[in-house]
Parts: structure tokens; C-alpha cells; sequence
């Protein structure tokens, strides 16, 4: 019996490094799948069926390739196409895109909330957009021994919250009333906003302003203020927040300073996320 040979392992050329072998697998990446979990992931995040134009516009395909694409996901059990040519995930399907997004905005965002939570000194929050909820995903707390905390899984009030606000502000009519719906129009202290009028005029400030502010609206002594990650579409699937104590509140120049911040912060998760 002929014995196999031990396989071995050719070195890497000199000079080569772990950034060159992975630039040189980029040969092998099928474009194909790619623009196909784009589409998946695009279907998710906008939470809402979407029509083969819309989807060839947003994954930036020619309208015959987006077809082929989405006739391969349908086949495959991915997609499901409704009324008017109308393309949406499979129930079954959700949950698994949902968690391959969390897991690549947690990748993206993670470092850039260590940074500024590092720069800042607040606590840093991030939370995303589920099927009926919005929720903290990660937490960077405050080296401050006084501090606003959060905790990871947290169902953050659309009405109240700074996060709640900025992510259910962005979302279609529909959506956002599910939204509300869902959590209930709850008082937590005498500033939380629980008329309806009030509140939609809350939002369309939130929208027109890019940002949204708790001001001792969900927790006295409490602020936090909060931007949208936003998608190229203009779809909101998460946001991210700082929270502090009224205490170290001073002016509205540092409140401008924290807002500034969490926008080039949601920029740069955006940019590298989409």
C-alpha cells in the first residue's frame, strides 16, 4: 500500500503579507452571490417589499441582471413575489439576513464608538431596527464614575428615547405607526411626549435636523442625544447615541459638539457598512 505524502506548506514570498494574499483572493469573489446577499440585506433593512426597478436602482444592476437574480432567490426559497411584481423575503429568510447585518454593523461600528467614547467620555450607544422594535446592540460605557449605562437588548421607547426617536422618525408611515404600536405611547418622567400631534411634530424636527434629543424624557437627570445611520437609499436600520448626565450638561455649544461628533461618527459606519 502506497502511503500518501505529507502535504506541505509553501512558504509566502518574501515580502508578502497577509493584506497581499487576501487583495489576490479578490480574483475568486463571485459577483453574482455578492450583488445577491446585497439584495437580501436590501430587502431587509427596508423592511417593506420592493419593485424590480427599485431593487436593479439600489444594488446598481442593469434591470435584466436584477431580474436574473431575483428569479435565482425565488427559486431558491429567498424571496417571494407578491402582488404587482412586487419582491419581498421569505419569513424564515429575515432572521437569518437580519443577523448577518448585525454582525457586519457591529464589526464596522464597535471601533468607531471605542474611539469616540474614548474622545468624549460619555457613554456611546448603538441600536438597530428589528420587525417591531428598535434595540441597543452595543454599549461603550463612560470612564466617568458618574454616568448614564445602558444594557445590551434593551427595547428603547420610540417616543421617549434619543435612539427610539432618531430611528423611528426615518421610518415609511406604516412602519413607523407599527413602531409605535408595538412599544405603546408610555410616560416615564413629566417630559416624555406622549400626545400623538406633538410627537409626529417631534419627528419631523428630528428628520429636518438629522438628529433627535432626550432631554430627561426617558430617565430625569438624564440626556442623550442621537443620529441615524443611514443607508446610500436613505433607509434608517440603526442609530447611534451619547448619553450622559444632566449635571455635565453646560450649553448648547457642547450639545452641538455631541451631535457634530455622532454625525461624522454615523458617516463613517455608513461609508464602510454600505
Amino acid at each position: 500500500m502506497v502511503e500518501p505524502k505529507a502535504a506541505t506548506r509553501k512558504p509566502h514570498r518574501k515580502g508578502t503579507s497577509t493584506a497581499d494574499v487576501q487583495d489576490n483572493r479578490t480574483q475568486y469573489l463571485s459577483r453574482a452571490v455578492s450583488k445577491s446577499l446585497e439584495i437580501l440585506e436590501l430587502l431587509q433593512t427596508r423592511q417593506s417589499s420592493m419593485l424590480l426597478n427599485e431593487v436593479a436602482r439600489q444594488v446598481k444592476l442593469s434591470k435584466t441582471s436584477a431580474f436574473r437574480l431575483l428569479c435565482t432567490l425565488q427559486a431558491s426559497g429567498y424571496l417571494t413575489q407578491q402582488e404587482a411584481g412586487r419582491y419581498d423575503l421569505v419569513s424564515e429568510v429575515r432572521p437569518i439576513v437580519s443577523s448577518r447585518f448585525l454582525m457586519r454593523l457591529l464589526k464596522t461600528a464597535t471601533p468607531v464608538m471605542s474611539v469616540l467614547g474614548r474622545e468624549l467620555r460619555e457613554t456611546i450607544n448603538l441600536a438597530a431596527l428589528f420587525e417591531n422594535r428598535v434595540e441597543v446592540i452595543a454599549v461603550e460605557e463612560s470612564p466617568q464614575i458618574i454616568r448614564m449605562t445602558n444594557v445590551i437588548g434593551h427595547i428603547l421607547p420610540p417616543n421617549a428615547s434619543s435612539l427610539g426617536k432618531a430611528i423611528t422618525a426615518f421610518q415609511p408611515d406604516e412602519r413607523r405607526e407599527k413602531l409605535l404600536r408595538s412599544y405603546g405611547l408610555y410616560r416615564f418622567t413629566e417630559h416624555t411626549i406622549t400626545d400623538r400631534s406633538q410627537l409626529q411634530r417631534e419627528f419631523n424636527i428630528s428628520r429636518e435636523q438629522g438628529f433627535a434629543a432626550d432631554h430627561e424624557e426617558s430617565v430625569s437627570d438624564g440626556y442623550c442625544f442621537a443620529v441615524p445611520i443611514l443607508s446610500p437609499s436613505g433607509d434608517v436600520p440603526a442609530g447611534i447615541s451619547i448619553s450622559l448626565p444632566k449635571l455635565r450638561i453646560r450649553n448648547t455649544e457642547q450639545e452641538d459638539a455631541f451631535v457634530k461628533a455622532l454625525k461624522g461618527a454615523a458617516a463613517e459606519i455608513s461609508e464602510a457598512l454600505f
